[in-house]
């Protein structure tokens, strides 16, 4: 008999962005902080920079790492073919036992003192433009939250549009179909909607 999972958490939000200098740059310019240093992921041929949003949350500013060799497969967040400016591109919430949606792949990274898994879309494209969640599993106690500064900044609401989803976070507003993605954080700039 299969393990039922428990209700997800938010982890983790993603803005997707040509170049990282250009995606800090438009982040620095509506929060008024700079994100910090993050990582490569290598097998999707990435880096990161990132912010906290509090204990075990974080903001993630993700785009294609030049230096990485060519992938035989397509990019997460449709990385790809992403051009204009920096846009939410996707989150993840925590999920235990970690399930694999539909059209997802369950892969295992880990970088430093970070191990975890994470439902990847074989097509490359988030689920529903990034409106479904990818779902991740720390490995362990670590988590990127523990590694950096908090500034105050904080999640207040993620809008997206799903009619159902098993999250228990009042600030996870599911809108229905059709409307877009938007993310609204508060911070040191005040209350700022990206």
């Amino acid at each position: 008999m299969p393990i039922a999972a428990e209700p997800m958490q938010f982890d983790h939000v993603a803005i997707a962005a040509r170049s990282l200098d250009e995606g800090a740059d438009w982040l620095e310019a509506r929060l008024g902080l700079r994100p910090e240093p993050g990582g490569k992921h290598p097998l999707m041929g990435t880096h990161n920079l990132l912010l906290s949003l509090g204990p075990h949350e974080y903001l993630e500013l993700i785009a294609i790492d030049p230096e990485a060799p060519a992938l035989d497969r397509p990019r997460w967040f449709g990385l790809d073919s992403f051009d204009g400016p920096p846009r939410v591109a996707g989150w993840a919430v925590r999920q235990s036992p970690l399930q694999a949606p539909p059209g997802t792949t369950i892969a295992a990274a880990t970088r430093g003192s970070l191990a975890w898994r994470i439902t990847l879309p074989d097509s490359g494209q988030m689920p529903r433009g990034g409106a479904e969640p990818m779902r991740i599993a720390w490995d362990g106690d670590d988590h990127p939250g523990h590694h950096l500064r908090d500034r105050g900044l904080r999640l207040a609401r993620l809008a997206v549009p799903l009619e159902r989803l098993d999250i228990a976070d009042r600030r996870i507003m599911l809108t229905g179909t059709g409307t877009p993605m938007q993310l609204t954080l508060t911070g040191p700039a005040g209350e700022v909607t990206l």
